[in-house]
């Protein structure tokens, strides 16, 4: 058994920093350890920040984006094409793709992927929100933002088939070579996606 070289405190500091996603156990004791180092710049500010998120950070009953009021500034942006819906599987995703600003439409967070062997049905996923949104008339094309794996496509699939019957365009992400790529480094899965994905010149 380890001898406890800090108050149980800091010890709880620690083991809730490595339960961070990036941070392990050596990494959530050089985080601690700078945060308690930076008192009063950091670990005050860090405290009051994280119980304002814990009071006001809500999940959004349209699109299911985090955000702190209901429903979130991207369903609330007028200036937002209504008629587009970008469907991802995480909030982290459309982050990612608002920060790429490549367009400016709506979002529907699904919460994940099906995955039966993790016990994860369609029913734990917002598809049913989804369904309504499109159900609601409006909207032209949703493309799907999955990733490229089993699960997403296995969801993908699920989605195109519980839109189908509803006058609306389905478009998926191209796959395939990024820009910068060099085909030397790229896997055989992706080369055969931009294979089949490609376009004229």
């Amino acid at each position: 058994m380890s001898k406890r070289i800090v108050g149980p405190e800091i010890e709880k500091l620690i083991q809730l920093l490595a339960k961070v996603p990036g941070l392990g156990p050596r990494s959530a004791r050089r985080a601690a350890l700078h945060l308690i180092k930076k008192k009063e710049q950091l670990l005050g500010p860090l405290t009051v920040a994280m119980g304002d998120a814990l009071e006001k950070v809500r999940v959004c009953s349209r699109c299911g984006n985090i955000d702190t009021v209901d429903p979130c500034m991207i369903c609330s942006d007028p200036r937002r094409d209504a008629a587009t819906i970008i469907l991802v599987e995480d909030v982290s995703d459309l982050w990612a793709l608002e920060r790429a600003g490549a367009m400016n439409a709506q979002f529907h967070v699904l919460g994940g992927t099906l995955s039966p062997l993790d016990g994860v049905g369609p029913d734990d996923l917002n598809i049913r929100g989804l369904v309504s949104r499109v159900a609601e008339g409006g909207v032209t094309e949703v493309i799907i933002a999955v990733n490229a794996t089993v699960e997403g496509q296995t969801t993908a699939h699920y989605v195109t088939d519980q839109l189908a019957d509803m006058n609306v365009k389905i478009t998926r992400l191209a796959h395939g070579v990024p820009v910068g790529g060099e085909l030397d480094y790229l896997d055989e899965g992706t080369l055969t996606a931009a294979l089949r994905s490609r376009t004229a010149f």
